[in-house]
């Protein structure tokens, strides 16, 4: 299982994202992650760094750290214009970008009103995900968020990893028998014991929200190579 960190990116300035990836590739974590929002949850009046300018500019410091947004809300920007993100950041760190795209839900529908997006339907959103998941599947992995089953059911027919936010391990295990599923969500309180269920639930990656420690990380990882050397 991949292991990566949701940078902290709601903050003025990026200087600290960009030394949380630094701390990150140096301790042997695989990739970096941002949030797609135009502010945090709930809080409008907080500052957001968009993502693709922090990712590249982390691509650029990195030879190895995979990067992605968690996840892009289809809608936000074109559909061609939203791809041609992707490319780009694929074209500064080739093999090393996660597609990760998602519907959006009402939990970011505030957000899409302030800036005048458009509203769309479940249905029109799963497929702007669908449009642009087929467009990038052939040159980078694929998540998409899942959620409704039909949703969850789309990221099976595109090929992609299905991602969930704050699964259990079961559900982990549930949803792996149909393919792959990465999993992230906030820091637990005991990371190790979620880390090795998740694990043994098959998930692909974890990725876990910003202030996780990034040595403990490390250090499961460092366990469980050892405990699974032959």
């Amino acid at each position: 299982m991949k292991l990566g960190v949701l940078l902290p990116s709601f903050e003025v300035g990026a200087s600290h994202a960009l030394a949380v990836a630094a701390e990150a590739d140096a301790q042997g974590l695989d990739g970096v992650f941002a949030y797609d929002h135009l502010w945090p949850m709930g809080s409008p009046q907080r500052p957001a760094l968009a993502p693709f300018p922090l990712l590249a500019a982390v691509a650029s410091a990195s030879t190895r750290l995979a990067v992605g947004p968690l996840v892009a809300r289809v809608g936000v920007v074109g559909t061609a214009q939203l791809v041609q993100e992707f490319s780009t950041l694929a074209a500064i760190a080739p093999g090393r970008v996660v597609a990760a795209l998602g519907t959006g839900d009402r939990l970011s529908a505030a957000e899409n009103e302030a800036y005048g997006v458009l509203a769309r339907s479940a249905q029109e959103r799963r497929e702007l995900v669908a449009e642009c998941a087929r467009a990038l599947r052939d040159s980078m992995e694929v998540w998409i968020g899942g959620g409704s089953s039909a949703t969850n059911a789309l990221a099976r027919e595109v090929g992609a990893h299905l991602n969930v936010w704050n699964a259990s391990p079961n559900e982990v295990r549930d949803l792996a028998r149909d393919g792959p599923v990465s999993w992230a969500g906030p820091v637990p309180s005991d990371l190790r014991s979620l880390l090795d269920a998740l694990a043994d639930a098959g998930a692909t990656w974890a990725v876990l929200s910003p202030h996780v420690r990034l040595d403990a990380l490390a250090e499961w990882r460092r366990g469980h190579e050892v405990a699974n050397f032959p």
